[in-house]
């Protein structure tokens, strides 16, 4: 949720008026559609990464006003929890060196943000869950001070009207209550975005939800969760329970949860933000005085704001984004499947992969959700989360295989197409991919250096689990400033 909203309460009339206003964007919206006023010129690509600040003993920090305050760089900004912020690299095309520029721009970026966060106590780590958190760690005074942060905490507990229970089990099994939703804050992420045109958006966005599960395996790296091992990608389970709304019984009668993977292929973008206003109550009934109506019949670009608003407390795996840049509008996907880091270079090249694959089955001849159900396509995802880079995975015309098999059978190949249609450089198109195929030939990934290095401390060191953790943490944030992918990395 991006927008800036402060303290305030809500009242009936506010609901009622912002349904009646969100509603009124839908339909200025499927205007705008028809009259196809959308930015088509330069598509452009988008990363954000989310982050995690440790001490000196490999604690979470709980300093991030004063990193940034420290940093005083506009790219970073803060994010749910104290111990979290976020960097928002500008966007560029993928065609030349696009991707080198990226890699470019968040080494630069990072390095000179972890030197200012150095002197005050506090290092930058880019890795989907921070092993030595405690659930002392996430709690209503672990927050943000942002006012938006504590209106959201409390309307997700007032929608719901008790706590908040989490359980996963995985390789261990964990169960606690939260009365806040500040373990949304443990799962940081990386965001692509990817701009396309209305009509190519369907494909684009039912390409995404195919290769999800494919994604999440090859870039695991969030398997320990208060101190127990649970899934490969702990952070999908975690934060659909993290940000629920729905009582037990509200679950019952199949509500849709707003942290959602989806339950079909769309045919427009319409259906997804037509989803998200007729299933899901307003979060932060906010209203914005302009009219999209007449802004839209006086020639002008509505904002939408309301409707902007409501999509960003739907919290899809891959969502929609409507909006404007210097005075034109486009349309995004934004893909939210995987976890920070490990290294820069593992995430330009994971973008790599999935901006390749991506175009490659967007534009093929035969769609492949054409041959797939959408409910395989989701078991895929909640396998491959729960598995990592050991996931068995189903794909039309091979049935069920391993996903390093497919990944470096099928997909690869395609990926290479799909960033040849986008002009990138066939160096830096093979130096990226063959980060990828080498985390598949070795089976190596963040999740299983992490699982293997605890392991290994607690076996041949006789550490006990807590001290273990911030061996963990302390070799990876060595490892991660090193620039060597992670698949290279020797378990310590």
């Amino acid at each position: 949720m991006g927008e800036d909203v402060g303290v305030r309460t809500f009242s009936r009339e506010d609901r009622a008026r912002y349904r009646d206003k969100v509603r009124r964007c839908l339909d200025v919206f499927a205007e705008m559609l028809r009259e196809a006023r959308f930015d088509l010129d330069r598509p452009m690509t988008g990363v954000e990464i989310e982050l995690n600040l440790v001490d000196e003993a490999s604690n979470p920090a709980m300093r991030n006003a004063d990193v940034l305050a420290a940093i005083a760089d506009d790219s970073f900004q803060t994010e749910l929890g104290q111990f979290n912020v976020e960097i928002n690299v500008p966007p560029r095309r993928l065609t030349g060196t696009g991707t080198a520029d990226f890699e470019e721009y968040v080494r630069a970026s990072l390095n000179a943000a972890e030197v200012k966060a150095r002197a005050i106590g506090a290092h930058m780590v880019m890795i989907g869950i921070l092993p030595t958190l405690r659930p002392e760690h996430l709690t209503a005074e672990t927050l943000s001070a942002n006012p938006r942060y504590k209106l959201l905490n409390e309307q997700i507990f007032a929608a719901r009207g008790e706590d908040l229970p989490i359980a996963i089990s995985g390789v261990e099994r964990l169960a606690v209550t939260a009365d806040t939703i500040t373990p949304e804050a443990a799962c940081t992420s990386t965001q692509f975005h990817l701009q396309v045109s209305p009509v190519q958006f369907a494909d684009y966005w039912n390409a995404a939800q195919a290769i999800a599960g494919i994604q999440v395996a090859v870039g695991a790296n969030s398997p320990l969760f208060f101190g127990r091992e649970l899934w490969r990608e702990t952070r999908i389970p975690l934060f659909q329970q993290a940000t629920d709304t729905r009582s037990e019984e509200i679950k019952a009668q199949g509500v849709r949860p707003r942290v959602w993977f989806g339950e079909r292929w769309i045919t427009s973008v319409f259906d997804l933000f037509e989803e998200n206003v007729r299933y899901f109550p307003a979060l932060l009934p906010v209203c914005d005085p302009e009219d999209p109506a007449q802004a839209l019949a006086a020639g002008e670009v509505p904002n939408l704001a309301e409707l902007r608003l409501h999509n960003g407390t739907v919290y899809r795996w891959n969502r929609p984004v409507y909006d404007v840049s210097r005075g034109r509008p486009h349309l995004r996907v934004e893909n939210r499947v995987l976890p920070a880091g490990p290294t820069v270079l593992d995430t330009v090249a994971n973008g790599a992969f999935y901006f390749g694959l991506v175009r490659a089955l967007a534009e093929s001849d035969r769609p492949l959700w054409s041959q797939m159900s959408f409910s395989a396509a989701e078991e895929n995802f909640t396998s491959c989360a729960r598995h990592g880079i050991d996931a068995q995975v189903f794909w039309p015309g091979l049935g069920y295989l391993p996903v390093t098999e497919l990944v470096l059978r099928r997909l690869l190949p395609m990926a290479h197409h799909g960033l040849d249609r986008w002009g990138l450089d066939p160096a830096e198109r093979d130096r990226l991919l063959g980060v990828i195929e080498q985390r598949c030939l070795t089976s190596r990934n963040g999740a299983t250096w992490q699982v293997g290095t605890l392991h290994r401390l607690e076996s041949t060191d006789h550490l006990d689990r807590p001290e273990a953790l911030r061996e963990v943490v302390r070799h990876y944030v060595e490892l991660m400033h090193s620039n060597r992918p992670v698949h290279e990395w020797p378990i310590p």
